[in-house]
């Protein structure tokens, strides 16, 4: 059985980064809301509990059932987490004249104490609250304050019970993961078994047994997270696993072509449909971005279920969701905001009498790329930036023609390619063009132009939430400005987009 630390997200913009942490001590985590805790068994070694937006002393601040927890195995409340622990048993929560948010350092640290074992003495800590704990229950012992707040961390005599102020998950808290191993390691006695190799080989029996001889069905995007799923599934069940890479016509330059040969030099079932004359019927006229994000979902899973039907006895259709998809697809009142509603895990139209494995729902983005290194998957396909399920079809902002498709493929394989050269694409998270709706007024030799625009977007990001543009050099733009206006007819103006997310997004539709 696989042990594990349970998180209740109250909320907090952070929940999902705590869980990076402690994943990173090979310490397997789940993250529940506050309101649908799971049942408690032996395999839980103890539980976090996150911070929130709600002060404790708001009407709908999360309130949080604890009786299967406390005594039982060791908490951590972390910000609201402290706070509220601290209120149920009856000490004084009230918003401070003397706010914390950004650095700060501890001061008088219990050396002693289990959670601060081997910390250092002013070491540094990232705060982010208006509440602050005044009174104490007669239970509590301080084991840490900073200069502004006198209970920055405490215990909970006779339990194995912490609160802290801080935030020990985030970069500027230096010391975090320290704190984080002590609670996981030494407090709660997890084994640290977590480990790519170890997934692989539970994942590989797992899927063995769930799925038998069935015949399992998945569709490619040439993306990391269903690749890695791919090459997972072939391992566990060889070619009772049928790939299906759909053309929509809205792929980058060659890319249909390219990646369907890297797929079949890596031994896996797969076959390429070229549906891209479909697609671009049912796209055209439409310039509405949720519209077409809609005709380009149906029409793929009509394609979809043409060629899976194609095959007997499919019983399964395998997912690359991920963790992420997972979390931001739970809508509850308190936990974080849901930022999208997942294709992934939306669900399958009626017509699809499907079972679905999803065997990277437990990932997060950077564990499937060493999942997929631990499979031997070649660091290109690992590091391949995310790109959209509609593809370029969400970057022609306005109608969908297939010179408009021709545009901006030619623009973004140039970008890329750039990337690629200059040592550059692997310090972007994310990079691409988008083609304006826009013409503008230019000279060519000594001819007048009015022709496109296009926009160049690249981001910094660990996990998509959140992004900031980077600052490419100047040189390279300007080298990469002048290919793209010299040698792709019908752009005449190059632009870079300096937004960073929030609150713009990655994407412009």
């Amino acid at each position: 059985m696989q042990e594990k630390i349970l998180i209740l997200d109250c909320g907090s913009q952070y929940t999902q980064l705590i869980a990076r942490r402690v994943r990173e001590l090979n310490v397997y985590c789940e993250i529940h809301p506050y309101n649908s805790i799971p049942e408690v068994d032996a395999s839980v070694k103890g539980l976090i509990i996150s911070g929130s937006p709600f002060s404790v002393n708001d009407s709908e601040a999360p309130q949080i059932d604890l009786t299967s927890f406390r005594k039982k195995m060791p908490v951590l409340g972390v910000c609201y987490g402290a706070q509220y622990l601290a209120k149920l048993d009856g000490g004084r929560v009230e918003a401070s004249e003397t706010r914390e948010y950004g650095r700060a350092h501890l001061e008088e640290m219990q050396g002693d104490a289990s959670l601060m074992k081997g910390m250092p003495e002013n070491s540094q800590v990232w705060m982010s609250h208006g509440d602050t704990i005044l009174k104490t229950p007669e239970t509590f012992e301080i084991i840490a304050s900073t200069r502004d707040v006198r209970v920055a961390a405490y215990h909970i005599k006779g339990e194995q019970t912490f609160g802290i102020q801080f935030h020990p998950e985030v970069y500027h808290s230096t010391d975090g993961l320290h704190l984080l191993r002590n609670f996981l390691v030494d407090i709660c006695g997890c084994s640290q078994d977590w480990t790519p190799i170890s997934f692989v080989e539970d994942s590989i029996n797992q899927m063995r047994e769930k799925l038998g001889s069935d015949q399992v069905v998945l569709g490619l995007s040439g993306g990391v997270d269903s690749t890695v799923t791919a090459v997972l599934l072939s391992e566990a069940i060889g070619d009772n696993l049928h790939c299906i890479f759909v053309n929509n016509g809205l792929l980058r330059k060659n890319e249909f072509e390219s990646v369907l040969d890297q797929y079949k030099g890596m031994g896996l079932n797969v076959k390429g449909v070229d549906a891209s004359d479909r697609f671009m019927e049912a796209l055209a006229g439409e310039s509405d971005p949720e519209r077409k994000r809609k005709i380009i979902g149906r029409v793929f899973i009509e394609v979809f279920d043409d060629e899976a039907n194609a095959i007997k006895n499919v019983k399964w259709l395998a997912q690359g969701t991920i963790y992420p998809d997972v979390i931001e697809s739970v809508s509850v009142k308190g936990p974080s905001a849901t930022i999208k509603s997942h294709h992934n895990v939306g669900g399958l139209p009626d017509f699809m009498k499907l079972k679905v494995v999803e065997p990277m729902n437990t990932l997060f983005k950077d564990e499937v790329r060493r999942v997929g290194a631990a499979l031997g998957i070649h660091p290109d396909l690992l590091g391949r930036h995310p790109f959209p399920g509609p593809g370029l079809a969400i970057r022609i902002l306005g109608d969908i023609t297939p010179e408009k498709v021709r545009i901006l493929q030619e623009v973004d394989a140039l970008f890329i390619n750039g990337l690629r050269e200059h040592g550059l694409y692997d310090s972007v998270w994310q990079a691409g063009a988008i083609l304006l709706p826009v013409q503008s007024v230019g000279v060519m030799g000594d001819e007048r132009t009015y022709e496109q625009v296009v926009a160049l977007r690249a981001v910094e990001s660990t996990d998509g939430m959140t992004a900031d543009w980077v600052h490419l050099p100047y040189a390279f733009l300007a080298e990469v400005s002048n290919k793209i206006i010299n040698r792709v007819k019908g752009v005449n103006r190059v632009v870079y987009d300096i937004s960073s997310k929030p609150p713009a997004t990655i994407e412009w539709e």
